[in-house]
């Protein structure tokens, strides 16, 4: 029997002699042979570019998305027959191994150079193992899990025949109305970057040789910060925002190896971001050095003329594939009219040539001139999906996620001999919405709900009362007198609150940020009984929620936690895990705060007691919840912040140390952050900035010392015409729980050649 990669090559002579060469020697690289393998893949993509048509080229630029038939995405017809024309580089939301192992064969069979196809789908959190929303494990503060949930989602992905993930999204959101919130590590630069590496690694696997699916870095640049907290909104800000907030979870993506970034709907100061030339040829490409493919976002090729830059189609087709757009996302605008604009000499045909190279260097990292079929294998589908050590670790990174906002009077955990629970609420019987926005293949009747992981946990002697009491939207309160005689009967109350599943992601930015509909009212029926209560709130963006913050005693923020949500909530509010979790997006105390952000400027006049600073009437300037801020069943206790030295050079590393303490009778993991204030320089710095972060686990009354360090050029801020800087002179340090409280001490950065 021949083997499947001879197979392929002896079907494809067609092709060239030269495939045939290479076929077996593009497959995983041996150690030390990896530069070779790419001077091999290198030589296949220069042979199959001479061959090629320019209709070719550009179909390989061409993406199209499949339709629901049948209950699975299909290709239509008039697409398969450009497939058959070799016209089509790859295809959007088409998964399924038996279903794409049949269009790769048409692919590679039919067409005339035999080019494999890319399958590409938003693989966001999980995919029919679907983990915690994007800004739930970045509310984990763990990356090592993260990266290791990604590598699931990745596996099961990959099963299922896809090769590309539209992920990470790496938006910095400091405008919590905004949907997409939601999908991305909230408000910090330094812990977004750090999610984007570790996610890319998760997707793509850790070295060159073990490449799983193509991660794409999305969306480039700014989309987070969107006017009016709107989405597909436009964007202003400056060179220095845009530098030292929203592009370094970019560049990190990058450097850990992203094969993909993905163009921003929005514009900046006025200029589209898929005819941004400056950033994504000048920065993206030539800064950066970033060598892979730059695909556009879902028809935003053809939304070049809503945005008024492009008069027609062929406008915008030019526009963007010379500002450096590769891939055309579903519009057709290459494939329909850049044919004639390159024959007419007003694209350079070079442009083409270099945009279909980078397509088919990724088709050969993924081994598919190897064998094509290598992502279509129904055996591997089968038993890659929803294992029971995926199911495990959904369940670990859905518990580390979870954030305790509030617990007076020691309300949590519940104990195990309570005579009756009392489960309240829209949101904890809801199978769909614990899923989250952007949940791939995953399924409702795979996710266990706040309510049945509450039953599955509870001592068989505890009767669990459940009352829905309100729909997260409308105005109906005849449920209300049904949650207040279980509350009452009840020794404690859990009530689940927030928004649906639809109610955060794309297309789902809201103007208000209280909780939705009569929910509010439900949770002051509810506390009026008295009885212990636990609010549980569902959600993906921060919410404004003062009233229920000063009036229920335990408050856990549980997100949406996709298919193993019940039995990790169930695990905290029982105290068999003691939550850990850290806010990574401020909490505002009402809209009117909003944008809010711990790293905000300082001012001329900053709030004070005197009338004339900068503060509200109505409101404290402060926030609900800071970022960083949650809390543990037991306590920790920070001593003894030191230095390795005072005052360092503009080569040097600062180590910093702190003695961390389990003050209380519970084992527990606690999140120590490093902040960095700069006290004077030449540009106005924030008023701290997190340069460190460490999850650690603690014992009853171990203590550990934690050790960051810190290099001169971690000290850098954005200068206008000077770029980078790092300027001599002070530095306070802050080492704590959240970037709200904690120690400081001070160093000093000494100029060159100085003293």
């Amino acid at each position: 029997m021949i083997p499947v990669q001879r197979q392929y090559c002896l079907s494809n002579l067609r092709a060239s002699l030269l495939l045939v060469a290479l076929c077996g020697f593009l497959g995983t690289p041996a150690a030390g042979a990896q530069q070779g393998a790419r001077a091999a893949s290198d030589r296949l993509v220069d042979s199959l570019l001479a061959q090629m048509t320019l209709e070719e080229k550009l179909g390989q630029l061409a993406q199209y998305t499949g339709q629901w038939v049948r209950g699975r995405p299909e290709i239509t017809a008039e697409h398969l027959a450009l497939v058959r024309q070799g016209r089509v580089g790859s295809f959007l939301n088409v998964y399924g191994a038996a279903y794409t192992r049949e269009v790769q064969r048409i692919a590679v069979e039919e067409s005339r150079l035999g080019i494999p196809l890319l399958f590409a789908h938003d693989v966001i959190h999980g995919f029919r193992t679907v983990f915690p929303v994007p800004l739930a494990q970045a509310a984990s503060w763990d990356a090592e899990t993260v990266r290791r949930a990604a590598r699931v989602a990745a596996a099961e992905a990959a099963a299922h025949g896809i090769h590309w993930t539209f992920a990470p999204m790496v938006d910095i959101a400091r405008d919590p109305r905004w949907g997409r919130v939601v999908e991305g590590a909230g408000e910090d630069p330094f812990l977004g970057a750090t999610m984007a590496a570790a996610l890319v690694r998760g997707f793509q696997g850790d070295r060159p040789d073990s490449l799983a699916m193509l991660a794409t870095a999305k969306h480039f640049v700014a989309y987070g910060a969107a006017q009016a907290g709107r989405d597909y909104n436009s964007v202003d800000l400056s060179e220095r925002t845009l530098r030292e907030v929203y592009l370094p979870p970019f560049q990190a993506a990058v450097r850990a190896g992203a094969w993909s970034v993905m163009a921003g709907f929005n514009a900046i100061a006025g200029i589209p971001m898929h005819a941004h030339r400056r950033l994504l040829r000048d920065v993206l490409r030539r800064e950066w050095g970033f060598g892979g493919i730059l695909v556009s976002d879902y028809t935003a090729v053809m939304e070049l003329q809503r945005h008024g830059v492009a008069g027609n189609e062929v406008e915008a087709g030019l526009l963007a594939l010379t500002a450096g757009v590769d891939v055309d996302m579903v519009s057709g605008i290459f494939q329909q009219h850049l044919p004639a604009l390159v024959r007419a000499g007003r694209v350079s045909e070079q442009l083409v040539n270099d945009a279909a190279r980078r397509v088919l260097r990724a088709k050969a990292a993924l081994g598919l001139f190897e064998d094509p079929y290598r992502y279509s294998d129904p055996a591997r589908e089968r038993s890659q999906t929803l294992t029971e050590g995926h199911l495990a670790q959904a369940r670990e990174l859905a518990r580390e996620a979870i954030v305790l906002l509030k617990n007076q009077d020691g309300v949590l955990p519940l104990r195990q001999d309570l005579g009756t629970i009392a489960v309240i609420g829209p949101l904890a019987d809801d199978a769909r919405s614990a899923l989250g926005a952007w949940a791939a293949a995953g399924r409702p009747e795979d996710a266990v709900t706040i309510l049945e992981g509450i039953r599955r946990a509870a001592s068989p002697r505890t009767r669990v009362l459940y009352v829905k009491g309100a729909e997260v939207e409308g105005t109906d309160t005849s449920g209300f007198a049904g949650a207040a005689r279980a509350a009452r009967s009840a020794d404690a109350v859990v009530l689940a609150v927030g928004e649906r599943e639809d109610m955060s992601g794309e297309a789902a930015s809201r103007a208000n940020l209280d909780l939705p509909g009569v929910q509010e009212q439900l949770a002051r029926v509810v506390l009026a009984q008295g009885k212990p209560t636990t609010v549980l709130l569902a959600n993906g963006r921060p919410l404004a929620i003062p009233w229920v913050a000063e009036h229920a005693p335990a408050i856990l923020e549980v997100w949406y936690l996709g298919v193993q949500m019940g039995l990790a909530v169930a695990d905290v509010l029982f105290g068999r895990y003691n939550p850990g979790g850290k806010l990574p997006i401020t909490f505002p105390r009402g809209l009117g705060q909003v944008p809010i952000y711990y790293a905000h400027e300082n001012t001329g006049r900053p709030p004070g007691e005197d009338k004339w600073t900068s503060k509200y009437l109505d409101v404290p300037v402060t926030p609900l919840y800071p970022f960083g801020h949650g809390l543990s069943y037991t306590t920790f206790a920070y001593q003894r912040l030191r230095v390795d030295r005072a005052v360092i050079g503009p080569r040097d590393t600062l180590t910093i140390t702190v003695d961390v303490t389990n003050t209380g009778s519970r084992a527990g993991d606690e999140v120590t952050q490093l902040y960095v204030r700069d006290e004077i320089a030449s540009v106005a710095q924030p008023v701290r900035v997190l340069r460190g972060f460490q999850r650690i686990h603690l014992a009853p009354r171990e203590t550990r010392s934690v050790a960051f360090r810190l290099a001169a050029q971690d000290l850098a801020f954005w200068a206008p015409d000077q770029g980078w800087l790092v300027e001599p002179g002070w530095f306070t340090l802050y080492v704590g729980p959240s970037s709200a409280e904690g120690l400081e001490t001070r160093f000093r950065l000494r100029a060159e050649g100085s003293p």
